[in-house]
């Protein structure tokens, strides 16, 4: 069977990176023009390591010309050079919404895809999965970018909704007929493990651990990136310490 995947959209144009203007903007340099123009980014995290003067970039152009940045970020190079890091933060969701819809993960088995984008509470959370014996699983996804030493770290920048989602999910773990789970999707193949980046977030980190303590099941997975697409891999160890 082939591995579980969704697609990049392409044809992507190759830049170099200059500098980030906002949160959500880049100024690149194209390669084959050598025009130097804006290119907007859908990951708010901070992305130092990745976005360093010089680097390779891939934009995909606007689908409508009348939108203002003409170009979106889709891919940089790892801080090696020889693999390929995604900047598209909307690609694990959809993802791991294939792989449940065809039972490819292990950690979910037993359970079916119940509904995506499941509102409960004070948030909204990625999926709602149910069982044969009337159990139901809310599943939050967090896309990690960030590596150090091996180590996939979440999140990049202090995130306070990121926070408030695993508290939310330790609620819902203590409900009866009520199951839990975050899982950590590397949008990178080069990590070993994720935890949690309790030297830039400490209060995620420690809302994490509360949360694990509290039944809610901490899951990672790697991922394959390659031109034209995202692709599922194996698991991997996920936590707090």
């Amino acid at each position: 069977m082939p591995p579980i995947s969704t697609p990049i959209p392409g044809p992507l144009a190759q830049a170099r990176f200059l500098e980030r203007t906002n949160r959500f903007l880049l100024q690149v340099r194209l390669e084959d023009t050598r025009e130097v123009v804006e290119a907007h980014m859908a990951d708010p995290g901070r992305l130092r390591e990745l976005l360093l003067e010089g680097k390779r970039v891939w934009l995909l152009p606007a689908s409508n010309p009348e939108r203002k940045t003409r170009w979106s970020a889709i891919l940089v190079e790892s801080p090696g050079g020889e693999k390929l890091v995604s900047l598209d933060s909307t690609l694990p969701n959809r993802l791991i919404r294939r792989a449940l819809e065809d039972g490819a993960l292990e950690e979910f088995e037993g359970w079916s895809l119940a509904k995506a984008e499941f509102a409960m509470g004070r948030s909204r959370f990625d999926f709602l999965l149910s069982n044969s014996s009337g159990r139901r699983m809310v599943v939050e996804v967090k896309s990690v970018t960030l590596v150090e030493e091996s180590v996939g770290l979440f999140p990049d920048a202090v995130t306070e909704r990121g926070a408030r989602h695993v508290a939310e999910l330790a609620e819902i773990a203590r409900r009866p007929d009520w199951e839990a789970s975050v899982l950590f999707v590397l949008q990178r193949s080069d990590a070993r493990e994720i935890r949690a980046a309790r030297a830039i977030d400490p209060k995620f980190a420690s809302t994490l651990q509360h949360a694990s303590d509290s039944g809610v099941r901490i899951l990672g997975r790697r991922c394959r990136v390659l031109f034209d697409r995202l692709e599922l891999g194996g698991a991997v160890p996920a936590g707090v310490v």
